[in-house]
């Protein structure tokens, strides 16, 4: 491929990008259980330099990248010595960047409904504090106290946890479109990273599935 149709398809692509971007933005907004992830940053750092839970400002940085890796690449034909290896470095990170957007839209919807559990979870716990409240005061108030904060630990240890499992799940979806894309030579490494992820992943959700539990026994005993 010439490095015109390069220039071409990589324009295109981000066309679909800005657009895609924006519409799942706008609906993360309006999710109310989109708060509980909106300070975590959707890439790493080495990947992105930008800190934000907005998908358009990672297209606009990927963008600015294409932007240099233009104007450098009509410079090239100007010059009668440019460096090729730059030019080649920023068009591999430009394109990890697009595959990791592109990871990240379609990982959206399961990330948040993580959030979502998590967001219903802290809804529940509050309406059932304020109806204890209501029925124990006066005369139960310190053993409500004691009780809401056993619960509201048992509570911040679930939120903890589904945090925990919505970066595994990005942890796995980014080491699966490495394991798709890499050579043979690391492609045995990166599946016995993907394994041990999930493997990770199944003692997370067990690790839930207890606290589910326990946040069961302790709302029936009061």
């Amino acid at each position: 491929m010439t490095l015109k149709n390069q220039v071409d398809r990589l324009s295109h692509l981000f066309e679909h990008l800005t657009l895609q971007a924006k519409l799942i933005d706008k609906e993360n907004t309006a999710n109310k259980s989109h708060y509980l992830i909106e300070n975590s940053n959707l890439f790493t750092k080495h990947l992105f330099q930008t800190d934000s839970d907005m998908f358009s400002d990672y297209v606009d940085e990927a963008k600015s990248r294409l932007d240099v890796f233009i104007r450098l690449s009509n410079k090239r034909y100007s010059k009668a010595k440019m460096n090729d290896e730059r030019l080649q470095h920023l068009l591999n990170h430009l394109e990890q960047q697009i595959s990791a957007i592109h990871n990240a839209f379609s990982a959206n919807n399961s990330l948040h409904q993580v959030a979502k559990l998590s967001f219903d979870a802290h809804k529940k716990a509050r309406h059932k504090r304020i109806q204890r409240h209501q029925a124990n005061q006066p005369k139960l108030e310190q053993l409500a106290q004691s009780v809401m904060m056993s619960s509201h630990q048992l509570y911040q240890q679930l939120s903890e946890h589904h945090e925990f499992e919505r970066r595994l799940l990005l942890m796995v979806n980014e080491r699966e479109e490495q394991r798709r894309q890499c050579n043979n030579q690391k492609i045995n490494t990166l599946s016995a990273e993907v394994l041990a992820l999930h493997q990770r992943l199944g003692r997370c959700r067990k690790a839930i599935s207890a606290i589910e539990r326990k946040i069961e026994f302790s709302e029936k005993s009061q």
